[in-house]
C-alpha cells in the first residue's frame, strides 16, 4: 500500500465550492506515481529517461463526500491485479481533518513504450516495484485488461 497526501488547490474547485469530479482522476494519478518512488529517479525517470509510460485504459470512480479548497486528502493505493503488461490499481480517498471517506477509484494502466506507443512487458524492476503493493483483488466491475 502507498499513502499520498494531497492538498486541494484553489483552481480545483467549481462554482459550488467543491472539487470538480474530474480532478479526482488527477489525484489518483498523483498517487499512482508513488508506486515507483523506489526506482532510481521514480516515475519521472521512467517517462523521461526510459520512455516507459502507463496510460490509463479504464477508470471508474465512486464519490462519497465532497472536498473543498483547503482540505487535505489522504489517498491510499494498492495494486489489485498484475498481468504481463497491465496493472489494476485501487485508490481510497479520505478527508484528513475528519477521516470521512471521499471517493474510491479503480484504474487500469498499461505499461507502454512511449516512443513506439506499443504495449511493453513490465521490466523486472518495475514489476518488482508493483508486486510490493499487490493485494488480493476485491470484486470489481472493471473489465480485465491484459492477460
Amino acid at each position: 500500500m502507498i499513502t499520498h497526501l494531497r492538498a486541494v488547490h484553489f483552481e480545483e474547485v467549481d462554482v459550488a465550492g467543491v472539487v470538480f469530479f474530474a480532478r479526482f482522476f488527477g489525484y489518483a494519478h498523483d498517487a499512482m506515481e508513488r508506486f515507483f518512488d523506489d526506482l532510481e529517479g521514480g516515475y519521472v525517470a521512467l517517462v523521461n529517461k526510459r520512455s516507459i509510460g502507463f496510460p490509463a485504459v479504464h477508470a471508474s470512480a465512486d464519490y462519497k463526500s465532497p472536498i473543498r479548497y483547503g482540505d487535505v486528502v489522504r489517498i491510499t493505493g494498492d495494486v489489485t491485479r498484475l498481468g504481463t503488461t497491465a496493472a489494476h490499481f485501487s485508490f481510497v480517498m479520505t478527508r484528513v481533518r475528519d477521516a470521512v471517506h471521499v471517493a474510491t477509484m479503480m484504474h487500469v494502466h498499461v505499461c507502454t513504450d512511449i516512443r513506439a506507443m506499443a504495449k511493453l512487458a513490465f521490466p523486472p524492476d518495475v514489476r518488482a516495484a508493483l508486486e510490493r503493493h499487490l493485494v488480493p483483488s476485491p470484486p470489481a466491475s472493471a473489465p480485465l485488461a491484459d492477460a
